[in-house]
Order: structure tokens, then C-alpha cells, then sequence
């Protein structure tokens, strides 16, 4: 746990590695042919190695800003997104349900999985017995399902 990194604060190198993604993926929208696209993919990179060895961290963040810049005005009206990610047309589509669905299953369906209905509800004494010994019991009025 000592080597957890601080949340939003981003290095030059991943603030410039992430700029390169974007880039990537904004030029993946506007060409569908893979060798024109491939083509501009390495047009892109030569930008970006001209500008590797910069040592220089005021006039490498001054380009960082120029390349956000640039990257926002000519960015994709409609960028392509995968199906399953936020934003897609399947995000969230195959949702798993909870836990306690499975004690609503008819008994024709738990015979077909003894062993594991058996330490199913075992689990659930204990887990049970945990409880009211940390919390207390519980209330009748309070149980739902």
C-alpha cells in the first residue's frame, strides 16, 4: 500500500502518453481504411519523437498545452466508442444480478446443484450468526425479500 499513487496527479510522460492515445483514437475516427490510417498513425508519431528529448519541462509543458489544443479543435464530431465502454451502445448491457436472487429459485432448480445450495446456506447461518452477534438481530419489519 506504500506505493500507492496519488489520484489525478499525472507525470508529464502520462499527461504526454495519454495526449498520444487520444490522438490515436481521434484519427482512428476519421479514417476507416486501416493503411490511411495507418499512415497518418505514423505521421502523428514523427510529431511526437521530433519532440521526445525535450529537456527543456517549461517549453515541453508549452507544447503539451499546444498539442491539447490542437487536439480539440480538430477532434471527431462523432468518436468512435466501444460497445462495452461508457458511452457505448452496450454499456452495462449484461448487468449481474444480485445475490439474493438465487434464494428466490424453485427447488427443482437448487436440486440440480446440491452441494453448492448445501454450502450455500451453511454460509448464510454463519454469516447470520456474524451478524447479530456484531449488530445485534435483526428487525422483522426491516426484511424485505
Amino acid at each position: 500500500m506504500a506505493n500507492v499513487p496519488f489520484l489525478g496527479v499525472k507525470t508529464h510522460a502520462q499527461k504526454v502518453c495519454s495526449l498520444y492515445k487520444r490522438a490515436l483514437r481521434n484519427l482512428e475516427a476519421f479514417y476507416d481504411r486501416r493503411n490511411v490510417y495507418r499512415y497518418q498513425a505514423v505521421l502523428l508519431r514523427d510529431r511526437f519523437d521530433k519532440n521526445a528529448k525535450e529537456t527543456d519541462m517549461i517549453k515541453a509543458a508549452e507544447l503539451l498545452k499546444q498539442g491539447e489544443q490542437e487536439l480539440f479543435l480538430v477532434q471527431h464530431p462523432i468518436p468512435r466508442t466501444f460497445a462495452t465502454s461508457l458511452g457505448g451502445v452496450a454499456h452495462e448491457r449484461v448487468v449481474t444480478p444480485p445475490d439474493w436472487v438465487i434464494d428466490y429459485w424453485h427447488p427443482l432448480e437448487k436440486a440440480h446443484y446440491p452441494e453448492y445450495f448445501k454450502r450455500r446456506e451453511q454460509r448464510k447461518k454463519e454469516f447470520i450468526a456474524m451478524w447479530e452477534k456484531e449488530y445485534g438481530p435483526a428487525d422483522k419489519k426491516d426484511e424485505k425479500h
